[in-house]
């Protein structure tokens, strides 16, 4: 799976503006099974997508047309997971 983490570099106000496209590409993802969770950062300086293990190229072109692009830096780190609770057992081996 991967770890997506965004890092605003623009005002909060351009950030507002563009909030309902990329809330609308997340809904996308979510329902074609590709991102498994999302939110924002405490302070609000970005945000954090866990996205399933699919080929590096297709996470690259669907991050590519997030909103988001205007007004933040990604930083994707692919994880291995070997271990996880009861609940979230699924995530090893992905």
């Amino acid at each position: 799976m991967y770890i997506v983490s965004l890092n605003y570099t623009r005002p909060l106000e351009e950030v507002e503006a563009v909030l309902d496209a990329h809330l609308t590409w997340l809904d996308k993802y979510f329902d074609a099974g590709v991102f498994i969770a999302a939110g924002r950062k405490d302070p609000r300086t970005g945000g954090l997508i866990i996205a399933a293990d699919i080929d590096r190229e297709r996470l690259n072109t669907i991050l590519a047309e997030d909103a988001f692009q205007a007004v933040a830096d990604y930083e994707v780190t692919k994880v291995n997971v070997t271990r996880a609770a009861d609940e979230f057992a699924g995530l090893v081996g992905e």
